[in-house]
């Protein structure tokens, strides 16, 4: 972003305070900065004591930390949300009847929509998930749609999480603690409550039971194990939901059922929701030397004695490139106008398209089609000059690999930080529960914060920080 850019603040601290954020104005003009400190160390402490950690990889020392915690919510009145959740249902919809059709009759491509090779040539398609047909038809059942906003009324959709999106551990437990360190906040706001997450995940996963399920499902969390960055989560949503946390150890399939190794025995399992990459779920059909995974998993899926979540192959549909064909996608197979906005993306693929990116290099936003976490992009206005001219090779050597966006002026939220309160660049991650009955949405989602000043990189894996995100219902 320009520094010229103007910038949307969503409270409009501290002049032109909108409304839905007229109490916590008040309240926090009320607080002394030693006070907002001192909270500020609170929650630190409460965090600690959770457990919960995130790992950042890149700065050296321990990876293991907590993920700083912003105690300003972001608000969003009712009648905002409301037009988010339902562009979120649509988009939801419209990625799962698009999973569908790549592994079935294609029929966006036969119909000239979208290129044949964003498939067959995408690292995620799973061709041996070809002509399986899911509970509800859905393969993305727990879905994370990144997005930001530039003004009052101007949201876009960042990226696609289709896969395994995590982060919403935090979005619970950050209400939690926002919850204990200002009882008196809440009770003089009518904030949606989140807590019920776990309750709506695990009626989701039970409404995909499999074809061949004898009776009540029983859903277990497979997860890589404690080295894994997000195991917290893992193990958080197991035991909310009061269901078993297992790694692949605890798990077998005979004859094509898959079942968890207790002291009483074998007990059968219908439904696993997941946290483990496909190349690795399945060492009979992906990668043979995996230890993560369950032999034979894919099978009992086939023949229908097993629903895994999300199911396997549900990636391509996080891909950058594929992105860009949504609002098609949503027009194809629902046959409706998209209810959200994509951010303009330029196709590095395209000779045309890869010329005005070199051209304006130093204006856009450049990622990897299959980055994640804000690994392999280049922020063009804040990039030095031989930043500039690396990525400008790179893009000339390996043009299929990128897209290109202009920089958004993303909206800024009050923080506490060091020098007081001053506004930092978020993002809003909601998570869409898509099961074989309805789709469920819990109000708001995961708000990250870029903590750095200026900076527009949320991602919690480069140091960004997270707030509690609050939809009010009146």
């Amino acid at each position: 972003m320009a520094d010229a850019t103007p910038v949307f603040d969503e409270m409009g601290w501290p002049d032109n305070v909108r409304a839905p954020y007229a109490l916590i104005d008040s309240w926090l003009k009320s607080m002394p900065a030693e006070q907002l400190a001192l909270k500020r160390r609170e929650a630190e402490v409460l965090f600690r004591r959770i457990g919960i950690t995130f790992a950042v990889y890149t700065e050296g020392g321990d990876p293991e930390r907590l993920i700083p915690f912003d105690f300003i919510p972001r608000v969003m009145a009712q009648a905002e949300w409301v037009r988010l959740r339902h562009g979120l249902e649509q988009r939801a919809k419209a990625l799962n009847a698009f999973i569908h059709d790549v592994y079935h009759d294609r029929d966006i491509v036969r119909a000239g929509r979208i290129p044949e090779k964003l498939i067959l040539h995408n690292s995620e398609f799973r061709p041996e998930m070809a002509g399986l047909d899911l509970p509800g038809h859905m393969y993305s059942h727990i879905a994370g749609i990144d997005m930001v906003r530039t003004g009052p009324d101007d949201y876009y959709v960042l990226e696609d999480n289709c896969r395994t999106p995590s982060g919403v551990s935090y979005m619970v437990e950050n209400r939690e603690v926002m919850q204990r360190l200002f009882p008196d906040l809440f009770r003089r706001n009518r904030v949606a409550p989140v807590a019920h997450y776990p309750d709506e995940l695990l009626a989701t996963l039970r409404s995909l039971a499999p074809p061949n399920c004898p009776g009540e499902p029983t859903v277990v969390l497979l997860t890589p194990g404690i080295h894994n960055s997000a195991y917290y989560e893992h193990a958080f949503l197991a035991d909310e939901m009061g269901i078993d946390l297992v790694e692949g150890a605890d798990l077998v399939v005979d004859k094509d059922v898959c079942y968890q190794r207790t002291t009483a025995g074998l007990s059968r399992v219908d439904v696993i929701y997941r946290r483990i990459d496909d190349d690795y779920l399945d060492p009979l059909i992906f990668k043979p030397n995996s230890m993560l995974g369950v032999p034979g998993l894919h099978f009992a899926n086939r023949a229908g004695n097993l629903t895994l979540t999300n199911a396997i192959g549900a990636g391509i549909a996080d891909d950058k490139a594929v992105y860009i064909h949504v609002p098609e996608m949503i027009r194809f197979y629902l046959g409706e106008e998209p209810l959200l906005r994509n951010v303009p993306t330029h196709d590095c693929s395209k000779p045309d398209e890869l010329r005005y990116v070199l051209e304006h290099l130093d204006e856009l936003v450049v990622k990897a089609v299959h980055g994640s976490g804000g690994y392999g992009m280049l922020v063009g206005p804040h990039a030095s000059r031989t930043e500039l001219e690396d990525f400008r090779a790179l893009l000339k050597t390996r043009p299929n690999d990128y897209i290109a966006q202009p920089t958004l002026a993303l909206s800024t939220v009050p923080t506490f930080v060091d020098a007081g309160i001053a506004p930092r660049h978020v993002d809003l991650r909601p998570f869409v529960l898509c099961g074989a009955d309805r789709i469920r949405v819990v109000p708001g989602g995961l708000t990250r914060v870029a903590l750095k000043e200026g900076s527009l990189v949320v991602n919690s894996s480069q140091g960004g920080g997270t707030k509690d995100t609050w939809v009010l219902e009146s």
